[in-house]
């Protein structure tokens, strides 16, 4: 996997924001089972967000310090600030994956939940959120149920319940809980159960049809990331082909069916993601 060089990266902001000349390379390829690593989860902002291409070349760029100030790039500084110190390395999503590579990209998905798995500190970013939730607030949070939008989505099920050790991030970057001591509060949002919660998926094995409950009421920004995300879940691969739309459903039980007998696939709560 590709990792941000935590040091590297604060040392060559540095240098952007004083605007000297810096070569530095901030990324690594190293084995996510042999590399101490943590990881960032949060909520995509549309038009935002700074890709690898854009990362790896900043300081060759001419709108270098306008991206500086961009929301993606302030949450990847961020991330390496609260990092530095603890984790040589730091992953995120938005551009550690080289997008322009459909075989990277089918790649990273495939590897996506055992990445969130193996690393040893989640950073969850509620961006929209000065406290930790414990009642739904529709003022706050009109469009997604009543919650922080980070609970709503799609992606972040497999991120909320891969790692061992995550911890939640208000908008400010202060830290306000982890999901072992928030457990009970994160079942009442998301109805997982507090022992997958605690423990993770190496003392329970949901069924298809409780992965599906789950997963019910969040969204992707694409239809094919309905299923997607949740191959990490159910434990299924499967190549990725951005433009199938909802066969990827589809597709995805197919592959679930070859691999398990569990019967709850065939229950009609079960025959696709619910529309948007």
């Amino acid at each position: 996997m590709r990792l941000i060089k935590v040091k590297d990266f604060l040392t060559r902001h540095k240098g952007i924001r004083q605007q000297a000349t810096t070569d530095i390379e901030i990324f690594e390829i190293r084995d996510d089972e042999k590399t101490d690593y943590c990881i960032l989860s949060h909520r995509w902002v549309q038009n935002q967000e700074v890709n690898y291409k854009q990362m790896k070349n900043l300081s060759k760029l001419d709108n270098a310090y306008d991206i500086l100030d961009w929301d993606g790039y302030q949450k990847i500084l961020k991330a390496c600030e609260v990092a530095d110190g603890h984790f040589e390395y730091l992953w995120s999503d938005t551009c550690c994956i080289d997008k322009r590579s459909s075989s990277e990209m089918s790649e990273a998905i495939n590897s996506m939940f055992r990445w969130y798995k193996n690393s040893k500190q989640c950073y969850t970013y509620l961006h929209d959120s000065s406290d930790f939730p414990t009642e739904r607030d529709f003022t706050a949070f009109t469009n997604s149920s009543g919650w922080p939008e980070w609970f709503s989505r799609g992606w972040t099920l497999q991120e909320l319940i891969a790692p061992d050790d995550l911890r939640f991030f208000n908008r400010d970057w202060i830290e306000i809980g982890d999901k072992r001591s928030k457990a009970t509060e994160i079942e009442k949002i998301t109805r997982v159960p507090v022992l997958v919660l605690k423990d993770g998926l190496s003392s329970y094995e949901p069924s298809f049809a409780e992965v599906m409950a789950w997963a019910a009421e969040r969204r992707t920004s694409l239809v094919e990331d309905e299923a997607y995300s949740l191959i990490g879940l159910l434990g299924v691969n499967m190549p990725m082909l951005y433009g199938e739309g909802k066969k990827a459903f589809q597709r995805l039980q197919l592959e679930f069916m070859q691999m398990s007998n569990d019967q709850s696939i065939f229950a009609k709560r079960c025959a696709g993601p619910v529309e948007s």
